[in-house]
């Protein structure tokens, strides 16, 4: 049996932020996740994919930022349950939990912390007739490694953030890319629309809008598309077709918990510590839901941060906890067991 303070479902990287804010509090984490590395879906789906809104980074590429992070949870030595997920969870009668994985390993913790992403998820696919004759063999869902397109040409159809940015990217690797939406408008940061349209001024992407693809065509492989423009169809050559429509998310053996589910997402009581409807067990991240709720990485680490603050206080009915900043006291000031920490500015937390 695996024994910890905090049970983290799901090693993305509110997961993973999740284990440091913890260990500033002398609190241990191990984390399960389905998948066989630490990341989740900036690992599996998108490691090359640039991010713009993490504090302090212009643009980081999605896999350096897991890197980072588990540079960052190193010194507080979380354990990991990969390949395996967590299937049943179980209230003890001390109050304590015990969740038990498809592989039938036994976690105890203390809490329980739900960071799953979008849970179990799989692409929106169009609903184009021989769409499955050219998966992996020109049609692609992801974009793991860019260099896989260098100078090919490349098609990418939708109008939210992932369609914007790889047009963005690729725009320097294919040798052609089109970016496709049937509407006028895109859903995406108005900077990421801008940059586009920067591009397309450029001749380095063509934007067809509105505009719909209706067919594929290749024997062996694609080789072309067909699309619809105005009531006009014609042929457009490529060597890829990636259709970027979102994901459908699924929450899999998490919505047999008991958990109180809204719209596919774990509603959770945002005004004080993002719990649950079960006492000691929180959600985080994009796979929880509240009124304002906004889906971006940043809003996970913030709503980690109070998380933990939360289980520090449920753990310890009645102690003070003296918050120190790190920019003077360090992480080993949280001990207290280095002198310059206790010349720090310290607020008493009740």
């Amino acid at each position: 049996m695996i024994t910890t303070d905090i049970l983290i479902i799901g090693a993305g990287p509110t997961g993973l932020f999740t284990v440091f804010e913890a260990g500033l509090l002398k609190l241990k984490c191990h984390l399960i996740d389905a998948l066989p590395q630490p990341g989740g879906q900036l690992t599996e789906l998108y490691p090359k994919k640039p991010i713009f809104d993490i504090p302090g980074f212009p643009s980081i590429n999605a896999g350096d930022l897991v890197d980072n992070l588990m540079e960052q949870t190193k010194q507080f030595q979380p354990g990991f349950t990969l390949g395996e997920t967590a299937q049943t969870l179980t209230k003890l009668e001390d109050g304590t939990f015990e969740v038990i994985t498809n592989k039938g390993t036994v976690h105890h913790a203390k809490a329980v912390a739900i960071a799953g992403g979008l849970g179990t998820f799989e692409p929106r696919k169009p609903a184009l007739e021989n769409l499955a004759d050219y998966e992996e063999n020109g049609v692609e869902y992801f974009i793991k490694e860019p260099e896989h397109f260098r100078n090919k040409k490349v098609v990418i159809a939708g109008g939210g953030d992932s369609a914007l940015d790889w047009s963005i990217f690729l725009a320097d690797i294919a040798s052609e890319v089109t970016l496709i939406h049937r509407r006028n408008e895109f859903r995406g940061a108005l900077d990421s629309v801008e940059k586009v349209q920067a591009l397309k001024n450029q001749g380095k992407i063509h934007m067809m809008t509105p505009a719909e693809v209706i067919g594929l065509k290749g024997e062996d492989k694609l080789n072309a598309i067909t699309v619809i423009k105005e009531g006009e169809t014609f042929d457009i050559e490529t060597d890829y077709f990636i259709p970027l429509f979102g994901l459908t998310p699924k929450l899999g053996d998490l919505g047999n918990w008991g958990l109180e589910i809204e719209k596919n997402a774990i509603k959770v009581n945002n005004a004080l510590d993002y719990q649950t409807n079960i006492p000691g067990v929180y959600a985080i991240g994009d796979i929880n839901t509240y009124p304002g709720k906004l889906k971006l990485i940043l809003c996970g680490f913030h709503e980690a941060t109070l998380m933990c603050q939360s289980i520090y206080n449920m753990l310890n009915p009645g102690k003070k906890f003296v918050l120190k900043y790190t920019t003077v006291s360090g992480i080993d000031g949280f001990d207290g067991s280095r002198k310059e920490a206790e010349k720090a500015v310290v607020m008493k937390i009740d």
